[in-house]
């Protein structure tokens, strides 16, 4: 399988995490600078002033801080804003192609490899997939061989029953078997080399 370019999982994480990251400095140095402005403390000043003189009630002098804390709680939606898209976006580019993976995997353990994984999300995620669906195409051919195997040894075994019971050993009756013997050798070796592909577990392998 060819991919059109390759996205690595650890790049796609790093790029969420500065995301939020750079969303949450935006809002702290809005804040910052909005509670060291010189127009707030100009404005606090001037309502001070106006408190003292009567011409501004108490509730009103911290207008200035009031409409802050406002700012500042919609600064912090919109950091959850973030939060969410970025969730959402690591749930479809990771989290749903992953659980497709488990699910393909145990429906594989299971013998059923009639399915495929075909994740085409051009990071690791596809190249796992296609690692998945090249496992179970090499199972299918040997599960076919195996199959026609077992079909050769049960017709070879049914001519040799049958030749036995009618004890007719001339060589027009012995020719067939003996082209179904050649099959189920060449069938059999051809297994046996597939088989031998494998790295089995072992024990002693073991450190």
């Amino acid at each position: 399988m060819t991919f059109r370019s390759e996205y690595s999982l650890q790049r796609t994480m790093i790029i969420y995490i500065l995301l939020i990251g750079f969303a949450a400095l935006l809002v702290a140095a809005e804040f910052v600078v909005d509670t060291h402005s010189s127009a707030l403390k100009k404005a606090l000043g001037q309502n001070f002033q106006r408190y003292a003189s009567g011409q501004l009630s108490q509730d009103d002098v911290y207008d200035p801080l009031v409409r802050i804390r406002n700012k500042a709680m919609m600064m912090v939606g919109v950091i959850l804003a973030v939060v969410v898209i970025v969730l959402t976006m690591f749930i479809k580019t990771i989290t749903e192609p992953l659980q497709h993976l488990i699910e393909v995997s145990k429906a594989i353990n299971t013998g059923d490899l009639s399915g495929t994984a075909g994740i085409d999300t051009r990071n690791e995620l596809s190249q796992l997939s296609a690692a998945i669906d090249d496992m179970a195409t090499n199972l299918q051919e040997i599960v076919m061989l195996s199959r026609s195997v077992c079909d050769s040894a049960g017709h070879v075994t049914g001519s040799t029953l049958a030749l036995f019971d009618k004890e007719d050993f001339t060589p027009e009756a012995i020719q067939p078997m003996k082209r179904q013997l050649v099959r189920l050798e060449s069938e059999m070796l051809t297994l046996s080399q597939a088989i031998e592909c494998f790295k089995l577990y072992s024990v002693d392998d073991q450190p």
